[in-house]
């Protein structure tokens, strides 16, 4: 068994729609650190979905609904830190503002 230590998603703006963010490929993967940057001048939100194989993100399998973010505020997500993805789920995100949020994820593979 090997795991690494990675960056899942790079630091980056939050799509304003349904975006896969990271594939868990081949592995499974725990998640560590889950980041959020409002860096905008109101309030915005953010919703996360963890997504298992062959499913489509919904409320199926929502984990944070349109979690507010006020401006200049950091949130680092709990509810996620220890959350493992099986081989091909995915991460996927939705801001309720574009050019709003940044994000980064990083975690641990398992192979």
């Amino acid at each position: 068994m090997t795991v690494t230590v990675k960056v899942l998603v790079p630091a980056k703006i939050a799509e304003s729609t349904q975006t896969t963010q990271y594939t868990a490929t081949n592995v499974t993967t725990i998640i560590d650190k889950f980041t959020a940057t409002n860096y905008s001048a109101t309030a915005a939100t953010l919703s996360v979905n963890l997504v298992t194989a062959s499913d489509t993100a919904g409320n199926q399998n929502l984990i944070i609904k349109t979690k507010t973010l006020q401006p200049a505020e950091t949130y680092t997500f709990p509810e996620l830190v220890g959350q493992v993805l099986s081989p091909s789920g995915f991460i996927s995100t939705i801001a309720g503002t574009a050019s709003a949020i940044n994000i980064r994820v990083s975690g641990r593979e398992v192979s």
